[in-house]
């Protein structure tokens, strides 16, 4: 894949991207593959918060998103508030210049353009500005692939957000309610289009895989603590919030069942933590996963799956597994409506163990009737995605004239994407 003048087509890759978090890891790998398998001739390389992983694991070279390494700590000594003020005024630039040595720049999938947990405008909403800005002065192309919305209370936040959207070259929404909270926030939104969740590009897990430990159910867990603007009583909903899935941990462990404890970011482990204390018992054990694919291996080998995080219930929605979701954003709730299992949807912000237990039996129930829906609505999901990726050579490589590969050949080249995409010489 060439430029106009003959020259390999650079692409960055922009996010918090190896920072412990694996769904953000997972749209990332997803678009990797996409890259590796339609332009192998590009020059890749990322802008994101855990440069060193995102070169170990992806192989590709990787610059640090902020200048001042402690942008997320709580600042609270003059020398540190001095140094995130400077720092913000150093990223412009260096996102600048980042920028400009790119024809196209991605932002694959993640809710960048949400506030559904806490968030501050000044982090990475004031980046995701400054990257769509320096796109719309330079000429790059940035793209918002695949991405998550919400509208937003916080008037700074709303604005960067907005702006941010209307500057990029390319947008599209992991699901209806993202396309409608932009529309809502001010956005022409007419042109955009809504496919499913990146991460449904990765492999499955092979079928018919014999069970690890029948009757095993995975339960996903979340430091969760409410949203941006739940602040004021984040540690009561947490507080709630672990009481309620504990007691449902304990009650799954006096019918025998033996319960997988799965997380999605690095900040879940205290959960987990507080979980094995409370329960106390053999049954209970946690998975270390490292990525979304191991995510899928635990909860392919499950008869079903409860999970909070956005990407546990992906995972277990593209492993064909039976799956409640504790629901804390819009996104949870229209995943698994679009899914088929709408009505398999608890409150996590309100988790009332007795009436979770008797929604999961209702899940296990019709387990295999939903096993069915899952494969159908994968196999749609799987559709809509190639249709994706190549509304998005059309938008972003359109002098290519290359020619999309058969959806089976894509996944064969994703399998081996990890580390083969070309890199950018340092």
């Amino acid at each position: 894949m060439t430029s106009a003048g003959g020259s390999p087509v650079r692409v960055g890759v922009f996010g918090l991207l190896g920072s412990g978090n694996l769904g953000n890891d997972g749209s990332l790998e997803a678009v990797l593959g996409y890259l590796r398998a339609e332009h192998p001739e590009a020059v890749v390389d990322a802008l994101c918060g855990g440069p060193e992983v995102v070169t170990a694991r992806y192989g590709i070279p990787a610059t640090r998103l902020h200048w001042y390494r402690g942008e997320y700590r709580t600042a609270s000594r003059a020398g540190a508030i001095a140094g995130k003020g400077l720092g913000k005024l150093v990223d412009a630039f260096r996102t600048a210049a980042w920028v400009r040595r790119h024809d196209v720049v991605i932002v694959p999938g993640m809710g960048v353009l949400e506030a559904t947990l806490p968030l501050r405008p000044w982090g990475f909403p004031y980046a995701l500005f400054l990257l769509c800005a320096s796109g719309r002065l330079s000429g790059s192309r940035v793209a918002l692939v695949g991405v998550g919305a919400a509208r937003i209370a916080n008037p700074s936040t709303r604005a960067l957000v907005r702006w941010s959207a209307r500057l990029a070259a390319y947008r599209s929404y992991r699901d209806v309610p993202s396309r409608d909270a932009m529309r809502a926030m001010g956005v022409d939104t007419a042109r955009d289009e809504v496919h499913p969740d990146l991460a449904f590009a990765l492999p499955a897990p092979p079928a018919g895989q014999p069970p690890v430990a029948p009757g095993r159910v995975c339960v996903g867990v979340m430091d969760f603590h409410g949203g941006d603007d739940d602040r004021d009583r984040g540690e009561e909903i947490h507080r709630r919030y672990l009481e309620g899935t504990t007691r449902f941990v304990r009650a799954l462990v006096e019918d025998g069942r033996p319960v997988r404890l799965l997380t999605g970011d690095a900040c879940d482990a205290p959960v987990v933590a507080a979980i094995l204390d409370a329960v106390d018992s053999p049954l209970v054990t946690a998975a270390e996963a490292a990525s979304l694919a191991d995510l899928m291996k635990e909860t392919a080998a499950a008869d079903a799956v409860v999970a909070t995080r956005y990407h546990n219930l992906v995972c277990a929605l593209r492993s064909g597994t039976p799956t409640l979701s504790l629901s804390y954003a819009a996104k949870s709730d229209a995943l698994m409506a679009e899914m088929g299992l709408g009505a398999y949807c608890h409150p996590a912000r309100e988790v009332d163990a007795d009436r979770l237990l008797e929604q999961f039996r209702s899940l296990e129930k019709r387990s295999a009737e939903l096993r069915e829906t899952l494969t159908e609505r994968n196999r749609a999901a799987a559709q809509r995605l190639d249709r994706h990726f190549t509304a998005l050579t059309a938008a972003l490589f359109p002098a290519t004239g290359r020619t999309r590969a058969p959806a089976p050949a894509r996944n064969q080249d994703h399998a081996r994407a990890q580390g083969h995409t070309r890199q950018e010489t340092p």
